[in-house]
C-alpha cells in the first residue's frame, strides 16, 4: 500500500502549491489520473484529497474553472465504490455542493449538480440530507430549466430522494408536478425518462397525487395519454415498466377507472409482457411486483390477467430460469442472476397472491401448475425473509378455497412449515401466516387434527396477548375456528390455555373485532349440552361475570346480540340453566331486552327465555313460575301482537309452553 500511495502522493501535493495555475492543472491531472481507477480513487481518498478539493471548491478566490473541475474529480470519486461516498458523506461534502448551487455560473452547477446526483443515488446515502433545509428544495426547482443537464440531474435527484409520504408532500407542496410534467415530452430522452421516474415515486400509493396528475396536460394532452404512449412496446423497456407504475399507482388511488381502457388494453397487457422468459431478471420482478399490485383488489382485472399470455404458466419459469438462454451470453449477467434468483421467486408468489385472491377457478389453475404446492412449501423455509412472507401470502389466498383445503393442502401437510413459520417470525410474516391458519382450522379442513396435535393452542393463546392488534384478532379467530363443533378435550385445552384473566382481557379489549371474535369463541365452546354443563360446572361463575360485564357495558347492536346468543346457549344447558335462573341480575337484563328497540336484541332474548321454560325439561314448572312472576308472560303476549313476523312467532311458541 506504501508504495501505491506514495506514486499517488504528488497528485495531492499539487493541491497545495502557491501557483493557481499549477493547482488547476494538478486537479485536472488528477480528474484524467481517477477516470476508471478504483484503487487510485481509494488512494487519493486516504491521502485526505477529499477535504483539499472541497475547501478549494469553497473558497471565493479559487477561479471558476477550478471550482468546477474540483466538483468533477469529486463525482468521479463518487462513483467508485460504497466506501468512497462514505469518505465524501464524513467530509460533509453535501452542504459543500448545495452552497456551489448558488453560484451565478451554470457550467459550475452542473457539475455540483452532477456529483449530487452520484451521492445520493448511493444506497449509503441518507436522503434526509435534501431536506434538512428547507429552502433547498425551492432553490432545485428553481433551477430546474436552466439546461437539459439540470433537468435531468435534479429529476435524478428528486426520484432517488422521495421515500415515503412525507417526502413525497414536500415535492407536491413545492410544484413538483407544475415543474417537471412539461419535461416529458423533451427531446432529451434521459430527460423524459428522470422525470418519468420522478412522477412514478411521487404517485406511488398517493391519491393526491395521483388525483392531480389526472387532470394535468402538457401541450393539451393529458398525462394519462402521455403514459400510455410511453408504454408502447417502440419503446424502450425502462420507459415502458415506469410509465405502467405511473398509470398503475393513478388506478390503485381511484384516479383512473379499473375498466378504463387505458389499464385493460395497455398496462396490464404491458406489464405481462415484463414477466416473460426473454427480459431481464430485473424487469421480471419489477413487472410482476408492480402487476400483483395493480389487480390485488380487482377481481376482474386478476380474472383478466390470468388468462393474458399464459400468465400462470409463464410464472412457473421464475422458479426455473433466473436468465434466458440469450441473455446468457454473458458470465458476469448469470452470475448476477444466481444471486438474485430470490426475487424472482418472491416477485412469482406476490403475483400468484395477487392473482388468486378473489376468484375460484384461477386459485385451481394455480395449484396445479407444476410442482407449485412444493414450490410454497420451500419457500416457507427460504432464508430470505421477502421470500418466506410472500410464500406466506400466496399461501394465504390459496387457502381462502375450501377445495383446495380439503385437497392439495392435506396432500402436502402445507400445516407442518406454517407452524414452524409461526414459531419465531417477524410480526409481518406472523400476520399473515396466523390468518392463513385460520383458514386451516375451519371445520371442513383435515389439517384441523394434526395442527392441534403440533401444539398450536399454546402459540395461538400466546398471540392473543401480542401488542399487535392483528396478531390477536386472528389468534382469538384461530381459536373461535378450532372450537366450532370441536370434542370437550379441545374445549377444555383452549380454556385452560386461555385463562379466565385472558379472557376477561379479550373481553375488555378497546377493539370491537377482537371482542366479536371472542364472543363467537365463547359460544362456540358453549355448544351441545353436555359441554355446556361441563365448561359451566368448571367456569360457570367467570363466564357470567363477563356476559353480565358486556349487557352493561357501552357497546354496539352486534356485541349486544352475540352476548345474549351465548346467554341462550347456557340456558340449553341441563344444570348450567341454574346459573342464569339463580342470577336475578341477569333475568332482569333478558327482560329489559325482550323489549329493547331493536328487533334482533329482541329475538335474542326471546331464545333465552325459550329455553328456560321448555317443558319437558325438569324443573320447567319451577321456571317458568319464576319468570311469570317477574311479568315475562305479559311481555310474550305484547310480543305475540308484534308486527314482526320472527317476533310473533316467537313469542307464540314461547306461550304454548305455559299453556301445555
Amino acid at each position: 500500500l506504501q508504495e501505491v500511495t506514495a506514486s499517488s502522493r504528488h497528485y495531492v501535493d499539487r493541491l497545495f502549491d502557491l501557483d493557481p495555475q499549477k493547482v488547476l492543472q494538478g486537479v485536472i491531472d488528477m480528474k484524467n489520473a481517477v477516470i476508471g481507477n478504483n484503487k487510485q480513487k481509494a488512494n487519493l481518498i486516504v491521502l485526505g484529497a477529499v477535504p483539499r478539493l472541497l475547501y478549494l471548491l469553497q473558497q471565493e478566490t479559487s477561479s471558476t474553472e477550478l471550482r468546477t473541475e474540483c466538483a468533477v474529480v469529486l463525482g468521479s470519486l463518487a462513483m467508485g465504490t460504497e466506501n468512497n461516498v462514505k469518505s465524501l458523506l464524513d467530509c460533509h461534502i453535501i452542504p459543500a455542493l448545495l452552497q456551489g448551487l448558488l453560484s451565478p455560473d451554470l457550467k459550475f452547477i452542473e457539475a455540483c449538480l452532477r456529483c449530487l446526483r452520484t451521492i445520493f443515488i448511493s444506497p449509503v446515502t441518507p436522503e434526509d440530507l435534501l431536506y434538512t433545509d428547507a429552502t433547498v428544495i425551492s432553490h432545485l426547482m428553481a433551477l430546474l430549466s436552466r439546461s437539459r443537464y439540470t433537468e435531468e440531474y435534479i429529476c435524478q435527484i428528486f426520484s432517488h430522494c422521495c421515500k415515503g409520504p412525507d417526502h413525497q408532500t414536500i415535492l407536491f407542496n413545492h410544484g413538483a408536478v407544475q415543474n417537471i410534467a412539461h419535461l416529458l415530452v423533451s427531446t432529451s430522452y434521459k430527460v423524459r425518462m428522470q422525470a418519468l421516474k420522478c412522477f412514478s415515486v411521487l404517485a406511488f400509493e398517493n391519491p393526491q397525487v395521483s388525483m392531480t396528475l389526472v387532470n394535468v396536460s402538457v401541450d393539451g394532452e393529458l398525462l394519462p395519454q402521455i403514459f400510455v404512449k410511453m408504454l408502447q412496446r417502440d419503446k424502450p423497456i425502462e420507459m415502458q415498466l415506469t410509465s405502467a407504475k405511473c398509470l398503475t399507482s393513478m388506478c390503485r388511488a381511484g384516479a383512473i377507472r379499473t375498466d378504463d381502457p387505458c389499464i385493460v388494453l395497455k398496462t396490464l397487457p404491458c406489464l405481462v409482457r415484463m414477466c416473460s422468459k426473454d427480459r431481464l431478471l430485473e424487469e421480471r420482478v419489477e413487472g410482476a411486483e408492480t402487476l400483483a399490485y395493480l389487480i390485488e383488489t380487482d377481481v376482474e382485472l386478476q380474472r383478466m390477467a390470468s388468462i393474458t399470455d399464459h400468465l400462470i404458466v409463464m410464472l412457473a419459469d421464475y422458479f426455473k430460469y433466473p436468465s434466458s438462454v440469450s441473455a446468457i451470453t454473458d458470465i458476469k449477467r448469470l452470475d448476477h442472476d444466481l444471486k438474485h434468483a430470490h426475487e424472482l421467486r418472491q416477485a412469482a408468489f406476490k403475483l400468484y397472491a395477487s392473482l388468486g385472491a378473489n376468484d375460484e377457478d384461477i386459485r385451481k389453475k394455480i395449484i396445479e401448475t407444476e410442482n407449485m404446492m412444493d414450490r410454497i412449501v420451500n419457500g416457507l423455509s427460504e432464508s430470505s425473509i421477502k421470500v418466506r412472507l410472500a410464500a406466506v401470502r400466496c399461501l394465504h389466498s390459496l387457502s381462502r378455497s375450501v377445495q383446495q383445503l380439503r385437497t392439495s393442502f392435506q396432500d402436502h401437510a402445507v400445516w407442518k412449515p406454517l407452524m414452524k413459520v409461526l414459531q419465531n417470525a417477524p410480526n409481518e410474516i406472523l400476520v399473515v401466516a396466523s390468518s392463513t391458519l385460520c383458514n386451516l382450522l375451519l371445520e371442513f379442513s383435515p389439517s384441523k387434527e394434526p395442527i392441534l396435535e403440533s401444539g398450536a393452542i399454546e402459540l395461538l393463546c400466546s398471540l392473543t396477548q401480542s401488542e399487535n392488534l392483528a396478531l390477536r384478532v386472528n389468534g382469538i379467530w384461530a381459536l373461535m375456528n378450532m372450537a366450532f363443533q370441536a370434542e370437550q378435550k379441545i374445549k377444555s385445552d383452549i380454556l385452560r390455555g386461555l385463562s379466565t384473566e385472558q379472557l376477561f382481557q379479550l373481553l375488555s379489549d378497546s377493539d370491537v373485532n377482537v371482542l366479536m371474535k371472542t364472543l363467537g369463541l365463547l359460544r362456540n365452546l358453549l355448544s351441545t349440552r353436555p359441554h355446556i354443563d361441563y365448561i359451566m360446572s368448571t367456569h360457570g361463575k367467570q363466564i357470567m361475570q363477563a356476559v353480565t360485564l358486556i349487557l352493561e357495558g357501552e357497546h354496539n347492536i352486534e356485541v349486544k346480540e352475540q352476548t345474549l346468543c351465548i346467554l341462550a346457549n347456557i340456558a340449553d344447558g341441563t344444570t348450567a340453566k341454574e346459573l342464569i335462573m339463580t342470577n336475578d341480575d341477569i333475568l332482569q337484563k333478558i327482560k329489559y331486552y325482550m323489549s329493547h328497540s331493536n328487533a334482533k336484541l329482541q329475538l335474542a332474548a326471546m331464545f333465552c327465555i325459550s329455553n328456560l321454560i321448555w317443558n319437558e325439561e325438569e324443573g320447567s314448572q319451577e321456571r317458568q313460575d319464576k319468570l311469570r312472576d317477574m311479568g315475562i308472560v305479559d311481555i310474550l303476549h305484547k310480543l305475540s301482537q308484534s308486527s314482526d313476523p320472527n317476533l310473533c312467532d316467537k313469542a307464540k311458541t314461547a306461550l304454548q309452553q305455559y299453556l301445555a
